[in-house]
């Protein structure tokens, strides 16, 4: 049987636990583990979310001796799991019941190596607001960046897979995740999954909805050109691709063509052709 290993990286947000928790020992599906990794936390997370998971084996707890970071912690995450499949889950949000259980049913297709599906925004008491517009990515494309993005919570992937790829690159600090979604991308087929599965929890405390952001943005840009260089491109719709990594509105003017209505419509029907005919 498939195990299930949800990986948490907590840094201050023990408070909202609770639901996190309470979500967690929901699932449908039974073959799971959570593993913990506190990144040196300055309030009581520590003590709350041990007090909140108690003695129950299936949660393994784990501490950082400082302040490391969301990419760092995420990647030693990834190396402390033991299960098959990974997925990220943030302390300050929650899954759907059916969220591992409809993520594990896609990867009885072998060459499945990522999932992902429908976010649900919520306030801060974890309350829908509205879902985040999502769909089928196009597969096996090399000029595919997840930009704008459309691979987002609740991503899953094979663990043995990405201990194939260069692995995290921790130095994209807050853009860590498009990091990983990428270089799982090249590895296999990625998989939409048409349900809500996540809960998004918005607060003024997250660390992805602050000062953070446009900070995030420039990160985007530089996994995106790394992306670039690993895949050996050279230009981009007839662009010249740079040689050195100088500023995010280059790279993203690069991709500028994405946006057009010819250019949807064309990825709409490889899309559509790559279901039907796999």
């Amino acid at each position: 049987m498939i195990k299930f290993s949800i990986l948490i990286a907590n840094y201050n947000n023990g408070k909202y636990f609770k639901e996190c928790y309470d979500s967690i020992i929901a699932q449908e599906y039974e073959n799971w583990e959570a593993v913990i990794l506190d990144d040196a936390s300055t309030d009581d997370s520590v003590s709350v979310i041990k007090n909140i998971i108690g003695a129950d084996s299936r949660f393994r707890f784990f501490e950082n001796t400082k302040n490391s970071g969301v990419g760092i912690t995420k990647s030693k995450l990834i190396e402390l799991s033991t299960g098959d499949i990974c997925g990220f889950v943030d302390p300050d949000d929650a899954v759907t019941p059916t969220a591992v259980s409809s993520s594990i049913k896609n990867f009885q297709n072998k060459e499945v190596v990522l999932t992902y599906s429908i976010f649900m925004k919520c306030n801060e008491h974890l309350q829908p607001l509205s879902a985040f517009k999502t769909r089928q990515v196009k597969n096996n494309d090399p000029y595919f960046f997840n930009f704008p993005i459309q691979i987002a919570h609740f991503v899953c992937f094979k663990r043995n897979i990405y201990l194939q790829t260069e692995k995290m690159n921790t130095a994209m600090k807050i853009a860590e995740d498009q990091d990983l979604y990428l270089k799982m991308y090249e590895k296999g087929k990625v998989k939409f999954i048409n349900e809500v599965n996540y809960l998004y929890r918005f607060h003024s405390e997250g660390i992805s909805q602050n000062d953070n952001k446009s900070k995030s943005y420039e990160y985007f840009a530089q996994v995106i050109f790394n992306a670039m260089k690993r895949r050996k491109l050279e230009k981009i719709n007839g662009r010249k691709i740079p040689d050195q990594y100088t500023n995010s509105k280059e790279i993203y003017d690069l991709l500028e063509y994405q946006h057009s209505i010819s250019y949807r419509i064309k990825k709409k029907i490889i899309i559509f052709a790559q279901q039907i005919f796999g």
